[in-house]
C-alpha cells in the first residue's frame, strides 16, 4: 500500500470518487432516469466540482471526452469490467492496460475489480497482481473495486463478508478499496479495521433520497471510511451540482445531513 494523502485521489484526506463506469457494467437502464447522464460531457462537467477528487470511467469514454477536461478532472482509468449480459460466474474482462491508461489517457489513477468467491478468482487476482505490480512502476495508485460474490455467496452486504472485502484489498496491495455498505455504522467501523491503515471506500449503490443517502455518507465517515465512490447518487440527479455543494459540506467540511440540506432542498 502506498500512502496517498498527497495523491490525486484525495482532497484533504478525503475521497471522492465519481462512478461512470455503469454503462459497461449495467447498461442503458441506469442512465434512463436521467437520459441526459447517458452523455460523458454532463458527467465530465459534473465532476469538475470540487467536491470530486477523481472520475472512474473506462477506456472508451476517456479516448473521446478527458482531453478536454484535463486540466479540471482527474481521471481514474477503470480497467476491467463486463457487461450484465454476461451470464457466467462473475469475471471481469481487462480492457484497458495500465501502460495505456497512464501513457495515452493521462490517468492519475487506475481501478480495478476483483469477484472474491467466484469461480474466477483466482484468475481475477493474478490478474489484478500483474495491473498492481505496472501501477507500481508508474508510480500511480491502485482502487480495488471488491465484491465478493459467486453462486456459493448469499449475502454479499453482510459484515463478515464486506469485512473481507477490504482486507483482501488490503492483503493484496490495493491503496484504496471500495465495498458495499455492511448496514450500520458498528459494522463499518469494523470493516475499516481488518483494512487499516489502508483507506476503504463506501459503494454508492442504487438512487436513494437526498436525506438518506447523506445519513449514510455521515455514518460512514464516522466511521473511519475514507470516503466514498458513488455513480448513480449524484449523476441520476436533476440537481447534482447542487447535491455535490451538501455532499462536499457533510464529506470535506464534516457537517451533518441536516446542516447539508439547509443548502439544498430535499429531493425524492
Amino acid at each position: 500500500m502506498r500512502p496517498i494523502d498527497d495523491a490525486p485521489l484525495t482532497r484533504d484526506g478525503k475521497i471522492l470518487v465519481m462512478a461512470y463506469d455503469h454503462g459497461i457494467e449495467h447498461g442503458p437502464v441506469d442512465f434512463e432516469p436521467q437520459p441526459e447522464s447517458a452523455d460523458p460531457e454532463h458527467v465530465f462537467d459534473v465532476a469538475t466540482h470540487p467536491a470530486v477528487t477523481s472520475l472512474a470511467t473506462g477506456k472508451g469514454v476517456a479516448e473521446a471526452f478527458y482531453p478536454s477536461y484535463e486540466d479540471d478532472v482527474s481521471l481514474l482509468s477503470k480497467l476491467n469490467g463486463t457487461s450484465n449480459l454476461w451470464m457466467g460466474e462473475p469475471d471481469s474482462a481487462i480492457n484497458c492496460s495500465v501502460e495505456y491508461a497512464v501513457e495515452e489517457l493521462g490517468a492519475a489513477a487506475v481501478g480495478f475489480t476483483v469477484y472474491g468467491g467466484s469461480n474466477n478468482e483466482v484468475e481475477m487476482c493474478e490478474e489484478f497482481r500483474d495491473a498492481q505490480e505496472k501501477a507500481r512502476e508508474y508510480g500511480v495508485p491502485v482502487v480495488m473495486w471488491s465484491y465478493p460474490r459467486g453462486q456459493g455467496l448469499k449475502n454479499d452486504t453482510k459484515e463478515g463478508v464486506v469485512s473481507y472485502a477490504a482486507r483482501l484489498g488490503l492483503e493484496l496491495g490495493a491503496d484504496v478499496t471500495k465495498v458495499k455498505y455492511p448496514g450500520s455504522e458498528s459494522a463499518m467501523e469494523r470493516v475499516c479495521e481488518m483494512a487499516a491503515p489502508m483507506p476503504v471506500l463506501m459503494s454508492g449503490g442504487s438512487k436513494t433520497d437526498d436525506r438518506a443517502f447523506l445519513e449514510q455518507v455521515r455514518t460512514v465517515v464516522d466511521a473511519g471510511a475514507g470516503g466514498l465512490a458513488v455513480g448513480r447518487n449524484i449523476w441520476q440527479r436533476e440537481n447534482p451540482h447542487e447535491f455535490l455543494d451538501a455532499l462536499e459540506q457533510v464529506l470535506h467540511e464534516g457537517a451533518t445531513a441536516e446542516e447539508a440540506l439547509r443548502t439544498v432542498p430535499p429531493r425524492a
